[in-house]
């Protein structure tokens, strides 16, 4: 696999069209990170860690709905491994004028884009959410 992110972002794309509660995904440290901004954020209720079917490690990510309708409306991969996109403090895009989200990767660790802010550090942009 090359885009771990991309796959689980659209592991959860997928498993938010067909309403499921839950969906798992391989585990990973940076999949982990990003999945605890969306948990700070609100857009999923949680994660665990767990064991797949073939004895590797997962991750099981519970979904988060509100009134029938997934409460991820957008997701999209803004980095990618064939073009990495990277952006100082002052360059981090928002997310439909503050509403959405954008998920940094930062030398302090990955981020929402107003911690970023805050915090005063660019990195390279992994995702938006709204």
């Amino acid at each position: 696999m090359n885009d771990p992110i991309g796959d689980m972002l659209t592991r959860i794309r997928n498993a938010q069209m067909r309403g499921k509660s839950t969906v798992a995904t391989p585990a990973s440290k940076l999949r982990a990170w990003v999945l605890d901004v969306l948990q700070q954020e609100g857009y999923i209720r949680g994660y665990e860690a767990t064991t797949g079917a073939n004895g590797h490690p997962a991750i099981e990510i519970s979904l988060k709905y509100y009134e029938g309708e997934p409460v991820i409306r957008e997701l999209k991969r803004v980095s990618k491994p064939g073009r990495r996109v990277y952006m100082g403090v002052k360059d981090i895009p928002t997310v439909r004028q503050g509403l959405g989200v954008s998920i940094v990767s930062t030398p302090q660790g990955v981020m929402s884009d107003a911690n970023a802010r805050a915090a005063n550090v660019g990195g390279e942009v992994l995702c938006t959410v709204f």
